[in-house]
């Protein structure tokens, strides 16, 4: 069970921008994260959830969508995420996250999956366009931006060609092809 909610947490791209993700779910998805170990229990994270089209507008144009493909763009107008949680660390109780916010991501990310619905994990971001576009307090740096929705496309796992390649690419279907290395090549004892 577990494994197939794996499989199935892939980072999309392209979403039903039209599909709304409701602000229950984006809470009962903090939730996960909230629930999920810290290190030290120190709880650093706190976040801002974004499901209308005036905030995710303010949030989109501050993303990079995807190294790899470096004639796409991002998202289309339509194909755009219908909700996004930010991540944020709160320095007054801890300075840096630790790992706090993987492990909270990947919560959130699966619990999404459980729902139907998927999302991209993106770390690279303008963040003092999102600090400014979100009017943040100094005292909260962003961590993740994590974009939700409803997934518009085909993500599939391949193995590593035999030129080592990790990069992911998109066929001429717009099939989004992810290299995974096999299991024999990370376990070294």
């Amino acid at each position: 069970m577990l494994r197939e909610l794996i499989l199935k947490n892939r980072s999309f791209r392209r979403f039903d921008q039209q599909h709304a993700v409701p602000r229950e779910t984006l809470e009962a998805l903090v939730d996960l994260a909230r629930l999920s170990a810290s290190g030290g229990n120190r709880q650093p994270l706190k976040y801002i959830l974004s499901n209308t089209e005036a905030l995710n507008r303010e949030i989109f144009p501050n993303l990079a969508w995807a190294g790899y493909l470096t004639e796409w763009p991002g998202p289309e107008e339509g194909e755009r995420p219908s909700a996004y949680i930010i991540m944020l660390c709160d320095t007054a109780i801890n300075k840096h996250p630790g790992c706090d916010h993987g492990i909270a991501a990947q919560s959130i990310m699966l619990g999404a999956a459980e729902k139907g619905l998927g999302g991209c994990m993106i770390g690279s971001f303008d963040a003092a366009g999102l600090q400014r576009a979100l009017n943040l307090e100094p005292q909260y740096e962003i961590a993740l931006v994590l974009a939700l929705g409803k997934p518009r496309e085909t993500v599939v796992l391949d193995t590593v060609a035999a030129d080592g390649s990790i990069k992911y690419w998109r066929d001429e279907r717009h099939v989004h092809h992810v290299p995974k290395r096999p299991l024999k090549d990370l376990i070294i004892r």
